[in-house]
C-alpha cells in the first residue's frame, strides 16, 4: 500500500508521518518513510536547490521540473521498488503538492502539470492520501519561515490551501481531508481508524 501526507507548511505532516509509521511498525508491517523532495540522494541535491536558493533566483517553471527530476527518481528508486517488495510506503508529500503549489500557488497550467505529474511517475498514484488542512494564519503562528517556500506571502497559502481542497474534492475517495489543527495524538487516532477501513482490519 501507498499512503501520502499533503498539506500547507507546518500543516504536521511529518509528526504525522512519524506516528503513523511507528504504529504500523508495531502492528508487524514493513513500512518505508519517506518524503519529497528529498527521498534520494539526487533528490536531497535538488531540495537544496529549490529550498535554499535565493528568492527569484528560480522561474516558476524551473521550480516545477525539480520538483518532477525529483518525483521520477524517488519513484524510481524508493516507491516502486518498496511496493514491489510489498512494503508498506507513506511518502511526506507527493504529486498533489505540486498541483497545489505550483499550480494553484504559482499559476501555471493545472491540467499541464496533471500530465507532467503522471509521466514523471509513470502514472503510480497513492492508495490514500491523507490532507492536513489548516488556516495559512496558524502556519505563521507555528514558527518563522526556515527556507525559501515558507517565505512565501499569506495569499499564496491561501492559494495553496484552496488548491488542497479542490484536488480533495476532485478525488474524495483517495483524499481525505482531516483539520490539521487539532491535537495530533486525536488526528492520529483519526488516520488509524480511516486507514484500518482500508487494510480490512
Amino acid at each position: 500500500m501507498f499512503i501520502s501526507f499533503e498539506g500547507i507548511d507546518k500543516s504536521g505532516k511529518t509528526t504525522q508521518v512519524t506516528l503513523l509509521a511507528n504504529h504500523l511498525k508495531d502492528k508487524g508491517y514493513p513500512v518505508v518513510s519517506t518524503q519529497e523532495p528529498g527521498g534520494t540522494y539526487l533528490g536531497e541535491k535538488i531540495k537544496k536547490l529549490i529550498l535554499h536558493t535565493s528568492r527569484g533566483k528560480i522561474s516558476d517553471i524551473g521550480e516545477l521540473f525539480l520538483y518532477l527530476t525529483d518525483r521520477a527518481q524517488h519513484v524510481k528508486e524508493v516507491i516502486k521498488p518498496s511496493l514491489d517488495k510489498d512494503k508498506l510506503v507513506i511518502s511526506d508529500r507527493y504529486v498533489d503538492a505540486t498541483v497545489a503549489y505550483q499550480g494553484y500557488g504559482r499559476g501555471l497550467d493545472i491540467k499541464w502539470i496533471e500530465s507532467l505529474n503522471k509521466k514523471a511517475t509513470r502514472g503510480l498514484l497513492p492508495d490514500i492520501t491523507f490532507l492536513l488542512d489548516i488556516d495559512p494564519k496558524v502556519m505563521l503562528k507555528r514558527g518563522k519561515a526556515e527556507d525559501r517556500i515558507e517565505e512565501e506571502d499569506f495569499l499564496f497559502y491561501t492559494r495553496v490551501r484552496e488548491g488542497y481542497l479542490q484536488i480533495a474534492k476532485s478525488f474524495p475517495e483517495r483524499i481525505k481531508p482531516l483539520d490539521g489543527e487539532k491535537n495530533p495524538l486525536e488526528i492520529s487516532l483519526e488516520i488509524r481508524e480511516i486507514l484500518n477501513k482500508k487494510l480490512g482490519e
